[in-house]
């Protein structure tokens, strides 16, 4: 658990200069990096050290989630950590069959929600494999969201997707200043420009630290889509 340690002492630095710097920012983390594969005991007071941290300095904590083997037990932490601290926040998946009771359920306790769409190769049983599933799931709980959900974050680069999200927003007078959309670091850099020009709230995900290049190649490595996305999109803008 010496890795998964220094893990966790590098996002505590890392919230203590955010609230230093007077940044509007949190952290992002994934329950392995934090040691869950090795001692789930020992990966829930790592990650509670840190929401803990988040919550005596006004920030925040996203845990956020991996393939669907590990999704019953990241919710439960969330869940369990959210109600003692609150400064943390889950990630739903779109292409994950389940994903729309656990919406109606992080909605229910006013967990905060990251939604995505999915990048992990998953079995039919369990995830949708065409697109326009996915897609037509991702807006199903996206609407979920934005009426029932607290400050909920729309994270997509698809542009149907974002203007179905601005649309529906619009249709049903909810404010843009009640939800956010995140894209990544350097990818559509016109269209996070124009969100901003147009009045939305924008938050970009900026992978960091030392493991940063071993993570960009797994997350390459577990779906080839991935790859084409970001060579699609990386030199837009």
């Amino acid at each position: 658990m010496v890795e998964a340690a220094a893990s966790r002492d590098v996002c505590l630095r890392a919230l203590a200069r955010i609230a230093e710097e007077k940044i509007e920012g949190n952290v992002s983390i994934k329950l392995t990096q934090f040691g869950i594969d090795i001692s789930e005991p020992a990966c829930r007071s790592n990650v509670e050290e840190l929401v803990r941290t988040a919550n005596e300095l006004g920030s925040f904590v996203r845990v956020d989630m991996e393939s669907s083997q590990y999704t019953e037990r990241t919710l439960q932490l969330v869940v369990d950590l959210h109600a003692r601290w609150r400064a943390v926040g889950a990630v739903i998946q779109a292409y994950l069959r389940r994903s729309e009771k656990d919406v109606e359920e992080m909605c229910r306790r006013g967990i905060r929600v990251r939604l995505c769409k999915g990048a992990y190769l998953e079995p039919p049983e369990v995830a949708f494999q065409d697109k326009a599933g996915v897609d037509h799931n991702f807006v199903h709980s996206m609407k979920m969201l934005l009426t029932a959900g607290t400050n909920p974050a729309i994270a997509t680069h698809d542009e149907k997707m974002i203007e179905a999200t601005k649309s529906f927003a619009r249709t049903h007078h909810i404010s843009p200043d009640s939800f956010e959309f995140q894209m990544l670091y350097g990818i559509r850099r016109d269209l996070q420009r124009r969100l901003v020009a147009q009045g939305y709230r924008l938050r970009i995900y900026v992978p960091f630290g030392k493991a940063w290049y071993p993570y960009f190649m797994r997350r390459l490595a577990e779906r080839p889509a991935n790859l084409a996305f970001l060579a699609g999109n990386l030199f837009r803008g």
